[in-house]
């Protein structure tokens, strides 16, 4: 199945993919929370979908974030070896966990805003896991029952707060409309093999970003079930796996970074794509 949420901001609505065409199911379904991913809910709505009249929905509606705030967004950082390299960093022998707030967390589609005093705002195509059954204590062998699906994340980063400011990665990460979810979440059945995935991100029609899923560092199992070590994941939780080469730190011969009008559109094969206009902040 493929699950979005339409509606405006704050009132969205569950529904699904069928066919290319989009379907409410909001009589079926509460929202796609930790409630509803944890409670069988997949298997319960992929059963009623079969029988049910369901009200189509117009495919110019707005998306909202293809799930209801998780938790937590758990990020893994340099797991690419091309990224690593093109900002100067080691390869990790463990992968490097962060935090990023909930409260950023917007639709696909919505417009990024340039943070208050901010100078390096910067772009993350990424793979991101929704978990779909508790995890604590996971063997890797057993990590990918406890996957609802995937959905497309850009990691939004400015990397002076994340980088120059002191402290942990959170603060460059967190800012408002820097987790911009969807457009609809995948369930695993969708996605032949996580591990052979493209992914591309452009900025004003200028690919940046052209990698595959084959070269994260660690995988989605060992993602799933080494995190599961330190933390309880909770149905509903989100995981994003890192970024390959073509941020705006990268860029050679001189980092360049978003700015007010800048569009960037990114990718991944059997996730859709995202489209996000930058605007400067406004105090609103």
């Amino acid at each position: 199945m493929k699950l979005i949420r339409f509606g405006e901001a704050g009132a969205e609505k569950p529904g699904v993919i069928i066919n290319d065409n989009y379907f409410d199911v909001s009589a079926l379904v509460t929202d796609y929370n930790e409630e509803f991913f944890g409670g069988d809910g997949l298997e319960k709505l992929k059963n009623d979908i079969e029988t049910a009249d369901l009200p189509q929905v117009d495919k110019g509606v707005r998306l909202g974030p293809a799930l209801a705030r998780p938790s937590k967004i758990i990020c893994v950082g340099l797991n690419y070896k091309d990224h690593a390299a093109e900002t100067n960093a080691p390869i990790p022998s463990e992968p490097i966990l962060f935090f990023k707030a909930t409260s950023a967390i917007v639709g696909p589609n919505d417009d990024l805003i340039i943070p208050k005093n901010s100078k390096k705002t910067d772009w993350e195509v990424e793979l991101a896991i929704v978990i779909g059954k508790k995890a604590s204590y996971v063997s890797e062998e057993n990590a990918l029952d406890h996957i609802a699906g995937y959905v497309l994340h850009n990691d939004y980063s400015e990397r002076e707060f994340q980088i120059e400011r002191n402290g942990q990665w959170v603060k460059g990460k967190s800012c408002d409309t820097f987790a911009p979810i969807g457009p609809f979440i995948a369930t695993q059945d969708e996605i032949a093999d996580v591990h052979n995935l493209h992914l591309w991100l452009t900025v004003n029609g200028k690919t940046l970003q052209d990698g595959n899923t084959s070269n994260l560092i660690f995988n989605v199992p060992f993602m799933v079930s080494y995190i599961s070590q330190f933390m309880t994941l909770l149905p509903g939780d989100v995981i994003t796996t890192g970024t390959p080469a073509g941020v705006g730190l990268g860029q050679k011969p001189e980092p360049w970074y978003l700015k007010a009008g800048d569009v960037v559109e990114l990718g991944i094969d059997g996730l859709g794509s995202s489209k996000q206009t930058v605007k400067a902040y406004s105090g609103k």
